[in-house]
């Protein structure tokens, strides 16, 4: 009798263990953790993770803002997650850059992430004061030829996008320029503007409004094609500097060793809400372009990212503030 009890007993546990097994993905709420504070690109992207996750999947999907030490803190708490699923992150460039940047990070980019997918991106734009006397790239890098040193360039801190997209620009064209760097995008565009600096490359949402009044002459874009937000302007690539290639990108990652269905059941569901155009111009009307990819071509994509920073960081000698 007793043996006949414990083998139900036994039972009951392999049955209960299979039904768990068995759960389809996600069975509980999905945290997607943004290593920044509110508000910004980065937010954008994550809120709209969370949203189409919710309604595609009916099961909640929750932002969860964990900012410190550069993007390294949230970005490890993913790195270190279990690997179910049900702990993503939301990031930018950031992930490819800190690789390099950081002497010591305490995870790998490309050992300890798996890419889902890409959600969107946004360009910067190269802007000068107004009374910089050129009209184009071209002028510019002949100034900056003819007087190496003789300009500031502004950024939003060292080893930032903006910082890293003037250093290549400066390393491409061979151009001398001096780094003052900025606590953000506004404070940085304000002293372009009142003369201090002379040269910006900042991010093309927060430019927009003072290159529409005119407080600073707008010369390229970084992106590899002309931003649907400035369509008349050209990109660095068509201005002079061959191969520059330089946007804002935001991405959905997962640990490593999540399980590549549910990795492929998540980029589905992400493609399926950006292949509508309503989802496109809301994403538009908040400053993102929207991109869709696969898992492995986003995946390829950042490690050509971590390596080409790299090269900028080590060539620019830029370290963390």
């Amino acid at each position: 009798m007793k043996q006949t009890v414990m083998f139900g007993f036994s039972l009951c546990i392999a049955v209960a263990g299979a039904a768990v097994a068995a759960d389809p993905y996600p069975a509980k709420p999905v945290r997607l953790v943004v290593p920044f504070s509110p508000g910004g690109g980065n937010d954008i992207a994550a809120r709209f993770v969370a949203q189409r996750l919710t309604e595609g999947f009916n099961q909640s999907a929750v932002v969860d803002n964990r900012a410190g030490a550069g993007s390294t803190l949230g970005t490890d708490i993913v790195a270190k997650a279990v690997p179910d699923g049900y702990t993503l992150l939301v990031t930018h460039n950031a992930i490819a850059i800190n690789q390099t940047l950081y002497a010591k990070l305490p995870y790998d980019t490309v050992r300890d992430f798996t890419q889902v997918a890409i959600i969107g991106t946004t360009t910067n734009t190269l802007v000068v004061n107004p009374n910089v006397p050129v009209k184009s790239t071209k002028e510019l890098i002949a100034l900056l030829k003819s007087k190496p040193g003789a300009l500031n360039y502004a950024s939003t801190g060292a080893g930032g996008t903006s910082h890293l997209a003037m250093e290549y620009f400066r390393i491409e064209t061979g151009s001398s320029l001096v780094h003052i760097p900025y606590k953000g995008t506004a404070p940085g565009l304000t002293d372009v503007v009142a003369g201090q600096v002379q040269v910006m490359i900042s991010a093309l949402p927060g430019t927009v409004p003072f290159i529409n009044s005119k407080r600073v002459v707008a010369l390229a874009t970084t992106g590899k094609k002309r931003s649907a937000f400035l369509p008349d302007l050209p990109t660095l690539a068509e201005s002079g500097v061959p191969g520059y290639e330089f946007d804002t990108f935001y991405g959905l990652h997962a640990p490593s060793k999540v399980p590549k269905e549910i990795i492929a059941k998540l980029n589905a569901e992400i493609t399926k809400a950006l292949s509508r155009q309503e989802v496109k111009d809301q994403l538009f009307k908040q400053g993102l372009e929207a991109e869709t990819s696969t898992p492995e071509d986003f995946a390829k994509f950042v490690r050509s990212e971590v390596v080409k920073m790299a090269k900028i960081i080590k060539a620019s000698g830029a370290k963390p503030e």
